[in-house]
């Protein structure tokens, strides 16, 4: 089971009466559990495609399936709750509510889910907060923690709905050299630990160097896909039907 799969996927926008092309013929597809980079210039389409896959966005044609199911004509409310179900969203500016302490906005996407009452929904916030190392700073607001401790606290929001995917739109951005490389370990133990799947948006190439899969995006096309094995890229081109070919090179 793929846990996303997208074929043929096209994305179009108006800017102004002319139509821009953000993403042309995508194919791809990931299994469950890969710490997956998809990286590329700004205006590549790397942000576009991951919208995609979060269903924040839909495609202009073409089909993408999570968990193997097709997200096409679901309803705005029913690509919210598969989100609330299904899919962690961790962001370069952490989004966290100023107004809320970490433990609540850990807390925050569980009250949307009448399947997990008032204990289960504490459990878990103490869990998480474990698994990041901030239970003892479970009552702090926002401005009262660090850049670093502000993405701890988004990754345990997004971890807090058991999500089969993470999406990780520049998480290392705002944060300093050392932290960011704290912060990305600290998504690699997850990932290997409750195999959860990690799919990023980046330029950094310390995500890359982590990753286990790469998907280079340029001009709205996938011009690379990386597969790492042995501690060595083996890097394959895409083809015009979608698959993988073998080009030689290791990096």
């Amino acid at each position: 089971m793929s846990v996303v799969r997208i074929e043929h996927v096209y994305k179009d926008y108006l800017l102004g009466d002319q139509k821009v092309q953000a993403l042309k013929d995508i194919t791809l597809s990931f299994d469950p559990g890969v710490f997956l980079a998809i990286a590329g210039p700004s205006g590549s389409g790397k942000t576009t495609l991951l919208n995609l896959i979060g269903c924040i966005d839909a495609p202009t044609s073409g089909r993408i399936y999570i968990n193997d199911a097709d997200v096409g004509g679901k309803t705005a409310d029913e690509l919210a709750d598969l989100r609330n179900r299904a899919i962690g969203f961790i962001f370069q500016t952490f989004n966290l509510l100023p107004v809320l302490s970490a433990a609540e906005n850990v807390e925050y996407p569980l009250l949307q889910r009448r399947d997990v009452p008032p204990g289960e929904r504490r459990k878990r916030v103490d869990h998480f907060l474990d698994v990041v190392g901030l239970s003892r700073f479970a009552g702090h607001r926002p401005n009262q923690l660090s850049g670093g401790q502000r993405q701890r606290v988004a990754i345990a929001r997004a971890l807090a709905i058991l999500p089969s995917i993470v999406l990780a739109d520049e998480p290392t951005a705002n944060l300093d050299h050392n932290t960011g490389e704290e912060i990305l370990a600290l998504m690699k133990d997850i990932n290997r630990a409750f195999n959860t799947t990690f799919i990023f948006s980046t330029h950094d190439d310390r995500v890359i160097a982590k990753a286990d899969r790469l998907v280079r995006v340029e001009d709205g096309q996938v011009s690379v896909l990386g597969v790492r094995a042995d501690d060595k890229w083996y890097l394959v081109r895409q083809t015009a039907d979608g698959q993988a070919a073998a080009d030689g090179l290791e990096t």
